[in-house]
């Protein structure tokens, strides 16, 4: 489909599809010298039935779901490096904007069958790197993926999941709670729709989306045949910072990190300074970068900028009271205040939200 978007409009695919123009004539016969083309619409219109009702999406979206296309504010323009294979649109929930939230990020990816070492180090890591304003980005999995957006959270920072299936359908489904968490303060992305269960395929082919959504990836505990190393090999042809940890030599839960270090030229990281100064964040020990908002005051829309304005400098302010000053409901302000908190103009404090001095 992405091949087929470069020239073609989604109108003509979509009269493609359907089989008919505006004047009601078949388009297909008309493209026959492409063959590949005319294969890919026999496969796209047997698929017609799947596409969801009015009445499904209007459900969908009075649950909180929203679609983030190419060429919205929302969408995160580091996906467009993916070329053909970036998605079409993405599915979202949570208070965060994606796209802010994914200036300043990291991957961090892993085992499922984690050891208590891959656990405890992505817990630290992810909590350190969300202290200091990086988003973390991982794919709502058990073990690694887990730790990591738990590590985010306790560390008071944002966090993305990039779901295998649906957001409705929730996959892995013991981590209802988290998931919850994740889009209180976070987001969480998929590109199937709500309803639609993960497939193995699936698992790998999300990967890409990790990888591109951020600054850099970590493998945090992976074997040799872990999917991790699939997201490793994204973010490397994406020309992005690739780390690895190192385990014990006996462990065949790091075996797959050992392998990156040794024959792929991946960085060695043995603490959140390290993955800080390879993504180039504030926080790292290399020291002398600059801390200020990710993008100007200037390109802030208007309702986000009216949330700032009711932000105190000292003190703070719960969300509910900023919402009722700023004149939006309280699903837009937490919206915003993900926002101003990922491009550096906010931060949480103990009676709520204040506004970050910029120097």
């Amino acid at each position: 489909m992405g091949a087929a978007l470069r020239t073609r409009s989604a109108a003509e695919l979509l009269a493609l599809i359907t089989g008919a123009d505006a004047d009601g004539g078949a388009l297909l016969a008309g493209q026959a010298e492409d063959a590949a083309l005319s294969r890919a619409v026999l496969r796209w219109r047997d698929r017609l039935g799947e596409v969801p009702t009015v009445a499904r999406l209007a459900a969908w979206q009075q649950a909180g779901l929203r679609v983030i296309a190419p060429g919205d504010a929302e969408w995160p323009t580091q996906l467009d490096d993916l070329g053909d294979a970036r998605p079409l649109i993405l599915w979202a929930r949570g208070a965060a904007d994606l796209r802010f939230a994914c200036l300043n990020s990291v991957s961090m990816v892993g085992s499922r069958a984690a050891s208590g070492y891959g656990n405890h180090v992505a817990l630290e890591m992810a909590a350190t790197v969300a202290e200091r304003g990086v988003t973390v980005v991982s794919g709502g999995a058990f073990g690694i993926d887990a730790s990591s957006h738990r590590g985010a959270l306790a560390g008071g920072g944002s966090t993305v999941a990039v779901l295998a299936g649906g957001l409705e359908f929730g996959y892995p489904h013991g981590h209802a709670e988290l998931f919850l968490a994740v889009a209180a303060d976070g987001v969480l992305v998929s590109e199937c729709p709500p309803g639609r269960g993960p497939t193995r395929p699936g698992f790998l082919v999300r990967n890409r989306i990790i990888a591109a959504l951020s600054c850099g990836t970590v493998v945090v505990e992976a074997a040799l045949r872990s999917g991790a190393l699939n997201s490793a090999r994204h973010a490397r042809e994406l020309c992005r910072p690739v780390m690895a940890v190192p385990g014990p030599v006996t462990s065949e839960q790091s075996a797959g990190c050992h392998e990156l270090i040794r024959d792929y030229g991946a960085m060695c990281v043995t603490c959140a300074s390290d993955v800080l100064d390879h993504i180039g964040a504030p926080g790292g020990s290399g020291g002398g970068l600059r801390l200020g908002p990710a993008v100007p005051r200037d390109n802030l829309d208007p309702v986000t900028l009216a949330v700032l304005e009711e932000l105190p400098v000292r003190g703070g302010r719960g969300p509910a009271s900023v919402a009722v000053r700023a004149g939006v409901d309280l699903d837009t302000a937490l919206r915003c205040l993900g926002l101003l908190a990922a491009s550096g103009f906010a931060e949480r404090c103990e009676l709520g939200w204040r506004a970050k001095k910029i120097a």
